[in-house]
């Protein structure tokens, strides 16, 4: 049987008003059900909500070296679980064990960061045109936010997300993807192990339209965090602007890896084999489109076969090259994408196809694909898969190539693969993309630097992580003091 969690709300740990729940499944296994959530109402969000706001005061004049330890001791926390939270992101979200360790990680360092990050908060001082005057800015909390998170890095977001915005003295309602919440429940346990005061984080589970849809349009919350489909970011930006509150959408992406003739051809396909398979695809920095040059386009193309061909599918518990989808409708979307490939007239060279025979049976795998001749006014080539889908696009020269990486309405991540220090200058200047690298996979990111998107990857408002997720969070107030 089974075990069913509750909610988080003002430091316990409580069922749904609804007294209904959701079952959340293994996509390696479909059989085998992972836990069962609450499937929460607009009345337990309120609540929440007004928790959150209840102790507003008290954790905004918390020190910040005080909450700054405690988000220390909540990653210390994890780290002791972090076997425990790796298994758990593989078995609901389907990973495999190397990527979710890492992901696991990424959030024990994402706490220790920004544990130290809020014994720095403060303003700066500024010199004053008049005489008995002082002159500086100091930074204050929003007061509540909310954050709502996607599936596909259950862990790793919700930290880069919470830890920021409990550094900066604000309270907290989050709602993780219905898909894949036991990693983030494991977060809430640690910060509650930490010593977390009652209402200052609360966490909720259950659907968007019941849970997602009054986080973003609350009059008790004064800012709105998301990550998800430009689609729905759309929405919450728009309901969050009703009432102008602060609002960051992190969203989609379809992002370009330029190889040109200068590069290593062998090279250049491992940092897109990594780019576009790793996670199965499933990551907005996912390279989905392979823009190469005409003088090593068919070498790259039979090489990157070659490399797709020897790709290890299996359940992320056995730790293989890509494990499979996290759901059915997942699966469903990437085998209409290889099919809408095809029709358009691409070349599918490998892959593509959905696996069910033996240790497949139960599981979302599919084969990851490699298609050729791709135009890119294709959709495989200009909407976002989410799935192990890699479209090869073949340029004349490297104006060519760079006119097609930005021919898209996404800008989130890209890359070029070149030796020609000028080719890599004129790329990171003219690439249209919050993230530029240069012989390098468009995924992955450390987490003291900016990242956000251009164009429809973002709202282009605030950028997360680093020095940039605290400024979301905070509010400066500029002080004159006369004495």
């Amino acid at each position: 049987m089974a075990r069913e969690y509750g909610n988080y709300v003002n430091g316990e740990w409580v069922d749904s008003e609804s007294g209904e729940t959701f079952e959340v499944v293994n996509p390696a296994s479909t059989d085998e059900v992972v836990a069962r959530f609450q499937n929460s109402t607009t009345g337990d969000v309120e609540t929440a909500i007004e928790a959150a706001v209840g102790t507003q005061d008290h954790w905004a004049d918390t020190p910040g070296p005080e909450r700054g330890a405690l988000l220390n001791r909540a990653g210390q926390a994890l780290d002791a679980r972090s076997e425990e939270a790796t298994e758990a992101l593989v078995r609901e979200e389907g990973k495999t064990w190397a990527e979710a360790a890492g992901e696991v990680q990424r959030a024990v360092d994402i706490f220790a960061y920004y544990g130290q990050k809020a014994r720095d908060l403060g303003g700066v001082v500024k010199s004053p045109s008049g005489r008995r005057t002082e002159l500086y800015t100091k930074r204050e909390p929003l007061g509540t936010v909310s954050i709502i998170t996607p599936w596909n890095y259950p862990i790793a977001i919700p930290a880069w997300k919470l830890a920021p915005a409990l550094a900066a003295g604000n309270t907290v309602v989050a709602k993780p993807a219905s898909e894949a919440p036991n990693s983030t429940r494991i977060i809430f346990e640690c910060l509650d192990e930490a010593g977390l005061p009652d209402g200052v984080a609360n966490y909720v589970t259950g659907p968007g339209s019941e849970v997602g849809a009054p986080l973003a349009g609350h009059d008790g919350i004064d800012g709105v965090s998301f990550t998800g489909s430009t689609a729905v970011g759309t929405t919450v930006a728009r309901a969050a602007a009703t009432d102008l509150k602060r609002v960051q959408c992190e969203m989609g992406g379809k992002n370009p890896t330029v190889v040109m003739p200068s590069a290593d051809v062998e090279e250049a396909v491992k940092i897109l084999g990594v780019g576009a398979f790793g996670t199965t695809g499933q990551s907005c920095t996912a390279a989905s489109r392979a823009i190469v040059h005409e003088q090593v386009y068919d070498e790259f193309v039979e090489a990157m076969v070659e490399y797709a061909d020897a790709i290890e599918v299996g359940s992320g518990l056995e730790n293989p090259d890509v494990g499979p989808h996290v759901s059915q409708g997942e699966v469903e979307s990437t085998l209409e994408y290889v099919d809408h490939g095809r029709d358009e007239g691409a070349t599918l060279e490998t892959g593509g196809e959905r696996l069910t025979d033996g240790e497949y049976a139960d599981g979302y795998y599919v084969r990851p694909a490699v298609f050729s001749d791709v135009d890119n006014d294709m959709r495989i080539a200009q909407e976002e898969i989410f799935g192990p889908v890699l479209s090869v696009i073949e340029a004349s020269d490297f104006e060519d190539a760079l006119e097609l990486a930005n021919d898209v309405e996404y800008g989130l991540s890209a890359s070029i693969v070149t030796q020609d220090l000028t080719e890599a200058d004129e790329f990171l200047d003219g690439i249209e993309a919050g993230v530029a690298k240069v012989n390098e996979k468009t995924t992955g990111l450390e987490l003291h630097v900016p990242f956000g998107g251009y164009k429809q990857s973002s709202t282009n408002t605030y950028r997360e992580q680093g020095d940039a997720g605290l400024d979301f969070f905070t509010s400066t107030k500029t002080v004159y003091r006369n004495y």
